[in-house]
């Protein structure tokens, strides 16, 4: 059975013009659509006492991620304010909230071991605690988004089994020679994601490229994550590389054909 761990941020996307709140963040994400797979997945993260932490949480429970270990804490949740202009996205203000102070506690590190997979991202408070991770025998996947050099990036590279990253702009050839630079660090896969383009990963011995499926675009929120927990599940499961990243185009689809990260 297939079991993911996921660490770290969660936010919701406060759209002020309408006064609503969406529940998303890398990890959260992740669960998420690991559930909708038909696999086991776990959430830990902190949320605070107001209505959208009681909120995220129930609406994790909901779609059946184990939240044993979500930490309550007596403050905000984490909160972006968004505003839409023509059509777009525009990110504002960032409100971390109890987010700003999570760490795991010792009795996640026990959890943490029950699962096939622990994952985290650049902004979860987690690359400090990867390399005990995997000292517990337990793969890592941590995703860098777009924030390459970012001091948490380097550290989870170091201490990650694979990474995964957004770039859709470098060429073939730049692209190709910072995977390489990413790969000799430790990691042994490295897959990058470039919209459009689809996505190119490495595993030392050959490059794998992989276009994108086809498909009316209503709302590109959460389709990476979404390409994530696909490639991770198949690559649990056994699956070829090339096999793996189809797979997360397939589960990126089903999350551009609907409003917000998840429904």
């Amino acid at each position: 059975m297939i079991r993911l761990a996921c660490l770290g941020d969660n936010c919701v996307d406060y759209y002020d013009e309408t006064e609503t709140g969406m529940f998303g963040g890398n990890p959260v994400n992740v669960a998420v659509y690991a559930r909708r797979m038909g696999h086991v997945s776990s959430y830990l993260g902190a949320v605070g006492t107001d209505s959208f932490g009681c909120g995220m949480t129930e609406a994790l429970k909901a779609k059946g991620v184990d939240i044993s270990h979500v930490q309550i804490k007596d403050g905000k949740t984490a909160l972006t304010h968004v505003t839409v202009r023509d059509g777009d996205r525009v990110f504002g203000d960032f409100e971390e909230g109890v987010m700003a102070d999570f760490s795991l506690r010792e009795e996640d590190f026990a959890f943490i071991g029950e699962h096939s997979l622990a994952v985290s991202g650049i902004w979860g408070h987690c690359e400090n605690d990867l390399g005990r991770i995997r000292e517990m025998g337990i793969p890592v996947a941590f995703d860098c988004s777009d924030q390459l050099d970012d001091p948490r990036a380097l550290q989870a590279i170091r201490n990650s089994d694979i990474i995964f990253f957004s770039d859709d702009k470098s060429t073939d050839e730049v692209l190709e020679q910072k995977i390489r630079e990413i790969r000799e660090e430790g990691p042994e896969l490295v897959v990058a994601t470039r919209g459009e383009r689809g996505s190119l990963a490495f595993d030392g011995s050959e490059f794998v490229r992989c276009g994108i499926i086809p498909c009316e675009v209503v709302d590109t929120m959460g389709a990476g994550d979404s390409f994530i927990a696909g490639f991770l599940c198949a690559r649990l499961s056994g699956k070829a590389l090339k096999e793996c990243m189809e797979a997360g185009a397939e589960q990126s689809v089903i999350t551009l054909s609907y409003s917000g990260a998840w429904k």
